[in-house]
């Protein structure tokens, strides 16, 4: 499906709410801003609600008044004694969404994502069509690890999938999303209940042609153990002692490793991985080498990526990804492991390398490029011209503008 123009095909002003549990600075959180920022493009009213909005610490969009931000239920906690992390998180997003319901006029479209229990809580007005954007389904991403976990999980589970297939349409990040959804979801799957790829996209025009090619590694993500950091750490002390010395005496104290990312401090995980981290660097012998950056702002991470050598990317499984395509945007090549949404967004020796999950594996990649510095510069040119062709902005949002223009006419695919 392909948007016609700007405004995808002439379509009327909407007003569109988009409900989301925190703005952060995450790869969700980037997404609905870049969704925002978008549809308001498109000349719609664009209006975002949410639990929580950190002006200290939040995406630059959320402040510049290209469309208003709302908060309700701040008050509400987040976890109770660091456990209930779910339950707190539908007990905000209901709060949000009854805010919504009650206190504002009548929105054309309502775009919610993470917590699906909000969408029956919005088509009690019927005159307002629900688009769900599924990250991953939740179930998977949470632990079941004990029996009275299972219990807690067992109905927030069922309420998941039910409520997830009650929107007038899903939407997921990937083909590899999609395919997890209909494995997870028997239920909607049996159904016929399909939901449609749209992947996120990043703003070329942000980033500027890189100023460097240093020899220095970067890694961007959170704070969190499932983004598996402590992998690039591994790889990038296995560097020292790959068969053939491939990093030369001359230049081996000239290699850096770079660890930026989002971190906060009322997040238990954030402070204990963030530790676990300098720890390995410390048993490693590499903390000399290994830079940590918390919560950089836009115009930090710019930086940095314009002065890499290359970008690494650890997480295993990861549903999509925004970090290679701000990567290969800002002219950088990716070394990514070889599943999940990287798949479908690097090259694999045009753009970066894909890679088994294991520091022998990403060390030999991150080896390629300290030998030949310049195939760092030739695999970054090819890397932007592929995500200006498939991943920009404007291509994003004419496509969700089209989606949401064909459920508010009563259309759908």
């Amino acid at each position: 499906m392909e948007g016609k123009g700007r405004n995808g095909g002439g379509s009327s002003k909407m007003n569109i709410a988009i409900i989301h549990p925190d703005l952060g600075i995450g790869g969700a959180e980037r997404l609905i801003v870049d969704a925002a920022v978008e549809l308001a493009t498109c000349g719609h009213n664009v209006h975002v609600f949410t639990a929580h909005h950190d002006k200290t610490r939040c995406f630059e969009e959320t402040l510049a008044g290209t469309f208003p931000v709302t908060v309700y239920g701040a008050f509400l906690p987040r976890h109770i004694f660091y456990r209930f992390h779910a339950i707190c998180a539908y007990l905000r997003c209901i709060f949000v969404a009854l805010c919504v319901l009650f206190m504002w006029p009548s929105f054309d479209v309502v775009l919610a994502d993470q917590v699906s229990v909000v969408v029956p809580l919005i088509k009690l007005k019927k005159s307002i069509k629900v688009v769900f954007y599924c990250h991953f389904p939740d179930l998977l991403l949470a632990q079941h690890t004990t029996f009275l976990r299972s219990i807690y999980r067992k109905p927030i589970d069922f309420i998941e999938e039910m409520t997830t297939g009650m929107a007038n349409l899903i939407l997921v990040n990937s083909k590899f999303t999609a395919s997890t959804f209909a494995k997870t979801f028997n239920n909607l799957h049996a159904k016929g209940i399909r939901p449609a790829v749209l992947y996120p996209a990043v703003n070329l025009d942000q980033f500027d042609e890189p100023s460097a090619f240093k020899l220095n590694f970067l890694s961007i993500n959170r704070f969190e153990r499932k983004k598996n950091i402590n992998l690039a750490i591994s790889a990038f002390a296995m560097l020292r002692t790959l068969e053939g010395n491939v990093v030369q005496d001359n230049n081996a104290a000239d290699v850096s490793l770079t660890i930026a990312g989002g971190f906060d401090k009322r997040l238990k995980e954030n402070v204990e991985y963030l530790e676990e981290l300098k720890s390995l660097a410390e048993r490693e012998g590499v903390s000399d080498r290994v830079n940590f950056i918390t919560s950089c702002s836009t115009a930090e991470r710019n930086m940095l990526l314009s002065q890499c050598l290359c970008v690494i990317y650890t997480p295993k499984d990861e549903h999509f990804g925004i970090v290679p395509l701000e990567a290969m945007a800002a002219h950088k090549p990716v070394i990514a492991c070889n599943s999940g949404g990287p798949v479908e967004t690097i090259k694999n020796g045009v753009t970066g390398f894909l890679c088994d999950p294991s520091p022998q594996e990403f060390a030999l990649a991150m080896a390629k490029f300290i030998q030949d510095p310049t195939m760092a510069e030739r695999m970054g040119g090819e890397a932007h011209r592929h995500v200006t062709d498939s991943f920009s902005t404007k291509i994003f949002g004419q496509l969700l503008n089209r989606y949401l223009v064909d459920i508010a006419r009563g259309k759908r695919d």
